[in-house]
């Protein structure tokens, strides 16, 4: 999965639902479709750690699935994988929560 980062205000996201209000984007892999949102599993590795998040909130496109992420999704991803990471960690598997 590639982490494409785009604005959204997260004070008004309450997972994918809040996102039917935007304005859909145009694809920039296929060029194609347009997103709508929807809910992706991310799966992230550093070092000799793999983690998995399931039902994170994103934009989809409706015809190659490519996956769109908020940067406020991505940074709390990323910040989860850091903790996880120093606590020695290798496998984890988790459902996304708000701040991750």
């Amino acid at each position: 999965m590639v982490i494409t980062l785009h604005e959204h205000d997260p004070a008004s996201l309450d997972g994918a639902a809040a996102l039917v209000e935007e304005e859909a984007m145009k694809c920039v892999i296929c060029k194609q479709g347009e997103t709508r949102p929807g809910l992706a599993t991310v799966a992230l590795a550093r070092g000799s750690l793999t983690m998995v998040f399931k039902a994170v909130p994103a934009d989809v496109c409706d015809k190659c699935g490519e996956e769109y992420l908020a940067e406020y999704v991505t940074t709390a991803l990323l910040e989860a994988v850091e903790a996880s990471a120093h606590s020695g960690v290798e496998v984890e598997v988790r459902e996304y929560a708000r701040g991750a």
